[in-house]
């Protein structure tokens, strides 16, 4: 399928032909179910357990005598009601991640950008190069192009002015092609794709 290549400033720049297979794929909702369950899970930091009374290292012998001190009877300083002692059901290790096959992982991100296409949703960019580091300039660019929540993706690396002038920007982000995933490209409205990202995202499914 060809699709228009436009400038920053709303300007064609040419057309440009995209690869069925990645960008004409049919929508599957249960892969993108899949994969972002996958992402947001790996996302997660490691529960730390907490110690319990097994885990703590403190004498076992008994405090004092059992009867005749007018206080409760103890036999054990790791008892969770003593200070230092241990904790009384507290939290287990958890680790979160999970795995997910690399065939699926690729075929999430196809259906996703093939999401965006068909939504419409799918502009396609000479690059992002811009003149100055400025944020109300660069707000003033996507306002041309009808971008309020965008997601930009570049070739090898980000243009550093670009970077600089969007981080100031709300629902604004840009990763480099390495960096495209479903959750991020679903998250955002549109999705803007640089014509060197293009070329990356075809050579990493064709290798």
């Amino acid at each position: 399928m060809k699709i228009e290549v436009k400038t920053l400033d709303a300007g064609s720049a040419g057309e440009i032909e995209l690869k069925d297979d990645i960008f004409g794929r049919e929508l599957r909702k249960d892969i993108l179910h899949r994969v972002i369950n996958w992402q947001l899970a790996n996302r997660r930091a490691p529960a730390r357990a907490a110690k319990e009374r097994s885990d703590v290292s403190a004498t076992s012998k008994k405090m004092y005598r059992q009867k005749g001190s007018g206080s409760a009877r103890h036999g054990n300083k790791a008892a969770p009601q003593f200070r230092k002692g241990g904790k009384a059901h507290g939290p287990r290790a958890r680790v979160f991640d999970q795995s997910l096959n690399k065939k699926i992982r690729a075929l999430g991100l196809k259906v996703a950008l093939s999401a965006k296409q068909a939504e419409g949703k799918l502009l396609v960019v000479e690059n992002l190069t811009i003149g100055q580091a400025k944020t109300k300039a660069l707000a003033e660019k996507l306002a041309k192009l009808g971008i309020a929540s965008g997601l930009f993706i570049d070739g090898e690396a980000v243009d550093a002015n670009f970077k600089l002038a969007a981080a100031n920007l709300p629902r604004i982000d840009a990763l480099p092609a390495i960096g495209a995933n479903v959750y991020d490209i679903l998250n955002h409205d549109t999705l803007v794709l640089t014509k060197a990202a293009v070329e990356k995202l075809e050579a990493r499914f064709n290798g």
